[in-house]
């Protein structure tokens, strides 16, 4: 379980098993214990953060802030998938 980054008590990561065929960039965000089903933040070809679910029922003004770091962020993020699985692919 690879951390990106934290904020405040949030982890940024990547989920080390995603899955054959790897799934389109994305990372997990969780507060203090990662988890697989942990709410989910697709990254896209532009480097926008588009919520897939909110697993971890982060309130809705942390979720603001945390989706807004993740695309200032993207670019990184983005380079930190490929350096970790070798390959990436974009949900759109």
């Amino acid at each position: 379980m690879p951390q990106i980054f934290r904020i405040g008590g949030y982890i940024i990561y990547f989920w080390s098993n995603e899955n054959d065929p790897l799934e389109p960039i994305h990372v997990h965000i969780a507060k203090h214990n990662p988890t697989a089903n942990a709410t989910k933040v697709w990254i896209t070809k532009s480097g926008k953060a588009l919520l897939c679910n909110n697993n971890s029922k982060i309130p809705a003004q942390n979720l603001r802030q945390l989706l807004r770091v993740i695309e200032a962020n993207s670019y990184d993020i983005i380079q930190k998938w490929y350096g970790y699985f070798g390959e990436i692919h974009f949900f759109c």
